[in-house]
């Protein structure tokens, strides 16, 4: 989505077209890979996310990179809050209701989420450890195929990034709790997480743009330079807010900051939890 919001702008503001080409799997891994190997030109960069730059290399050492070593940071784009959702059959409708319910029934209840090893994995491991409780977790390949199972009734519980905003609108997904700065403005009975007492997990999730290693400062300005004049233009804002999202658009070197500290916080969550990938 943020890739789509801002292509248009950049091939205008660059004077060429700007192509986005989707490449799932592993985590995003896939599609950092291929980016990896192009050459530092600035023709090929990547929109990654906190589970890309952070937590699946924190879980997999083997993936095929290293954030802070392999990427050019060019942009922290947007920040975007995570959320947890319940399919309107499922038997809480709060998050009290909710944490007792799973504290009632260990192990009876499941969730979604994009991907072993992703952001949301492991925010939900430390989720587990914090209340003391036991969801059992159901990878899938991608954000979009979760919250559908979740909507479907395949699955009760959905952990995700925005994907579900338009399914909690319109009543398909029953909103417990988000990681954001304050309540969602159009969901004010969903608390923060901060509000529920778990401010470690208030942390939104970071989205933006990396290049090779070796990226060339004048092609790294230029590209955030015209980055942050499309991100000026009130419909890509109205879009990417629409979505949930807090634009930041940032220096190269404060996403590089973004990039290693939750790595690092993200490989202790992986040491202490003892997560392996599957």
């Amino acid at each position: 989505m943020i890739a789509r919001a801002l292509s248009e702008g950049l091939a205008r503001e660059l004077g060429q077209p700007v192509v986005v080409d989707n490449k799932a799997g592993a985590g995003g891994a896939i599609g950092i890979q291929e980016m990896l190997r192009a050459a530092p030109d600035g023709h090929t960069f990547a929109v990654v996310s906190s589970s890309n730059t952070a937590a699946v290399p924190a879980v997999n050492p083997k993936i095929g990179y290293h954030p802070v070593k392999d990427f050019t940071a060019i942009m922290y784009v947007a920040a975007v809050p995570w959320l947890i959702a319940v399919h309107p059959s499922f038997p809480a409708r709060s998050y009290a209701d909710f944490l007792a319910e799973l504290k009632k029934n260990p192990g009876r209840h499941s969730y979604a989420s994009s991907g072993v090893g992703g952001v949301l994995h492991l925010n939900m491991e430390v989720f587990k450890s914090l209340t003391g409780t036991f969801i059992t977790h159901i990878p899938y390949r991608g954000a979009g195929p979760a919250v559908t199972d979740v909507m479907a009734g395949q699955v009760p519980i959905a952990v995700d990034s925005p994907t579900s905003i338009p399914a909690i609108k319109d009543g398909r997904l029953i909103p417990i709790v988000v990681a954001a700065p304050q309540r969602m403005k159009d969901h004010p009975n969903m608390p923060t997480f901060a509000e529920v007492g778990l401010s470690s997990l208030n942390r939104m999730s970071h989205f933006g743009f990396v290049g090779p290693k070796g990226l060339p400062r004048p092609v790294v300005d230029r590209l955030n330079a015209a980055m942050r004049k499309v991100l000026q233009e009130p419909a890509v804002r109205a879009r990417l807010e629409g979505a949930g999202a807090t634009i930041i658009a940032s220096s190269p070197e404060e996403f590089g900051i973004e990039i290693k500290e939750l790595y690092e916080l993200l490989q202790r969550v992986v040491v202490e939890r003892k997560i392996t990938p599957e």
